[in-house]
């Protein structure tokens, strides 16, 4: 049974549990009928940050366009163009095993592409969450789930989240339900976390 948590809630991840070493995270949304006439394009990415809250290059930015980053420690599964279906909408797998020792932290954050144009924001969007599971290998897509936050409705005008972050303490990973709202979309957040656009 996974433990579900509220915005701002933590919980550890690795302390107790020694056999994680591949984490599955998987994100997944719906949107609210609405008649701009264009497909909603979520798309989810991760930032590999040290301990100044920054990435060391661009290639700490893993998202559609970059699928694996520091050697294949956070790998992203591939860009979902419209969100239709059930459960994981897009997942990024982080696997502890071969995480450098430098990286402190890594931000999982969901755009909307092309949101401006689009006349789109988060208030459009529902039944947002985020799962972790744990794999049992890495062929394991469903895993078993460790973690689950509902984002909730809090949105209006954002084009950017940062989702959760999954960070080291005391030698141990561990999960932090964010929910914070951006305007300024993938851009904003690049500029943040020291990627270069």
């Amino acid at each position: 049974m996974a433990i579900s948590l509220q915005k701002g809630q933590k919980v550890d991840l690795t302390k107790g549990n020694p056999s994680l070493t591949r984490a599955l995270i998987g994100l997944g949304w719906d949107t609210n009928k609405y008649d701009g006439g264009a497909d909603f394009d979520l798309d989810a990415a991760a930032f590999i940050l040290g301990e100044s809250g920054k990435v060391a290059s661009d290639a700490d930015f893993v998202f559609y366009n970059n699928l694996k980053g520091r050697g294949g420690a956070v790998t992203h599964t591939g860009d979902n163009l419209t969100g239709a279906g059930e459960g994981d909408d897009e997942v990024i797998v982080i696997d502890f095993s071969k995480m450098s020792p430098d990286v402190s932290k890594i931000a999982i954050t969901v755009t909307i592409h092309e949101a401006v144009e689009r006349s789109q924001n988060f208030g459009q969007v529902s039944n947002a969450y985020v799962r972790i599971a744990q794999m049992a290998n890495d062929k394991d897509m469903k895993g078993t789930d460790l973690v689950r936050y509902d984002l909730g409705e809090d949105f209006s005008v954002e084009t950017a989240i940062v989702v959760c972050e999954i960070y080291k303490h005391g030698g141990e990973w561990k999960f932090n339900a964010v929910g914070s709202g951006y305007q300024g979309g993938l851009a904003a957040l690049c500029r943040s976390y020291g990627v270069n656009i």
